[in-house]
């Protein structure tokens, strides 16, 4: 059963609060899905998982071979959820000048103010703020506030990319998925981290803050987010709005925090800037650990 596999890490419920955000829209194609269905999928099952606002951050530019797809985010915007940049071509900071990259924002945000329920909010590509080059992070950070666009953190991330990708390869090489398996794993790694996160903010901060879990449009979400949802629920977490979880007070820190390098989730980078030792994030994003689960749990590759 798939609450049975997340049994291990379902605490008394407790004020736990989370808001789902799924990055790089307009996203490729994915294992399972036509991408031209994804989209619809995505939308339905939020709906019925009673998700009223999610927030969708988008690499503009990626319409350009595509436009057609342009209707699939007017239509998550028509349904309530949230809308805001990042970035137009997912450029990573570490590979531009901190200009060129603010110019890549700006072309993003031209385009992105046309659409209904943006926010003034960015979400760095990679969640790279620059890593050791501490300069090139408070060049940007002075150049979002100029601009006033927030950071789009997350608190929480479970590498769901990473699932996606690797069922994508599994696929390519025709190799057998287990998706009831493949399922299991993906909603359980995102309560796990969940709980990993919260904790680690606990300690950090005091207090749960509203958190901000990082997704991405992808088949697997599509799929199994009516799923998650379930398991998060089942775990004593309440789904918020991405605007709710944005005016928590841990906000702020995202914009001043100090840290000798600048990538991953806020929850880390507090927790690091307040002295908590390693390991400041969840085990599975360490990509060997993981692909390691999907071998052994999706593929069987152990039952050989």
């Amino acid at each position: 059963m798939l609450l049975a596999a997340c049994a291990s890490v379902q605490p008394a419920p407790t004020n736990k609060r989370i808001a789902l955000t799924f990055d790089d829209v307009p996203r490729g194609a994915g294992a399972f899905l036509p991408v031209e269905e994804r989209a619809a999928m995505l939308r339905r099952e939020l709906r019925r998982a009673g998700v009223s606002q999610a927030a969708f951050f988008v690499n503009p530019g990626h319409y350009a071979e595509h436009p057609e797809r342009i209707a699939d985010l007017i239509a998550y915007a028509a349904e309530g959820h949230a809308v805001a940049n990042h970035s137009n071509t997912h450029p990573a900071l570490t590979d531009l000048r901190a200009e060129d990259y603010l110019l890549d924002i700006d072309r993003a945000e031209r385009w992105l103010v046309q659409i209904p329920n943006h926010r003034a909010w960015f979400r760095y590509p990679y969640l790279n703020e620059g890593r050791s080059d501490l300069a090139k992070r408070d060049a940007v950070r002075a150049g979002l506030a100029e601009r006033d666009l927030a950071n789009g953190y997350v608190t929480v991330d479970a590498s769901d990319w990473f699932y996606e990708g690797a069922a994508v390869a599994a696929r390519d090489a025709g190799k057998t998925i287990d998706r009831e398996a493949l399922r299991d794993l993906y909603v359980e790694s995102h309560v796990e981290a969940a709980e990993f996160y919260d904790r680690l903010a606990r300690e950090a901060t005091g207090r749960s803050p509203a958190h901000v879990m990082l997704l991405h449009e992808t088949d697997l979400a599509a799929l199994w987010i009516g799923d998650l949802v379930a398991a998060l629920r089942a775990a004593g977490w309440t789904i918020v709005s991405a605007d709710e979880a944005y005016a928590d007070p841990i906000a702020p820190l995202a914009a001043t925090y100090e840290t000798p390098s600048a990538q991953g989730t806020l929850t880390e980078q507090v927790a690091w800037q307040r002295g908590l030792p390693a390991p400041r994030w969840y085990a599975r994003n360490n990509t060997d650990l993981a692909q390691a689960e999907f071998d052994r749990r999706v593929l069987h590759l152990s039952d050989d």
